[in-house]
């Protein structure tokens, strides 16, 4: 059983819990809006994602984030899912990262989305 993030309780006042697949999602979203050095014990985890989206928008800022993005879902996630693609798209103030990936244990295909507006 795994715990939902962000935390939350369910209907019946307990705990929220997600299936396998919710839970990597989650994972993901962790991993992608995490600064290295906001865990205590784990300072290197996280992408830096949040750090670049006051940048200027920019192909070169998309191309920064795509490959920010993949390398630290292999990092902190390579042994649960294989990232198939990493699409990211700045249109004016948003900053939009598509994730296709794998989940290894079931070899099911998933899509993601995170939107950040800036």
């Amino acid at each position: 059983m795994n715990i939902r993030f962000p935390f939350q309780f369910d209907s019946k006042g307990r705990t929220a819990t997600a299936d396998e697949a919710r839970h990597i999602r989650d994972m993901i979203e962790q991993v992608l809006f995490t600064t290295p050095g906001e865990r205590v014990n784990r300072p290197t985890f996280g992408s830096g994602l949040m750090q670049l989206v006051f940048e200027p928008n920019s192909s070169e800022l998309a191309a920064t984030v795509q490959f920010l993005v993949q390398g630290s879902l292999q990092q902190w996630l390579g042994e649960l899912i294989i990232v198939n693609n990493v699409e990211v798209q700045n249109p004016d103030s948003l900053l939009q990262v598509t994730v296709a990936y794998t989940i290894r244990r079931t070899q099911e295909e998933k899509i993601a989305v995170f939107e950040k507006v800036s």
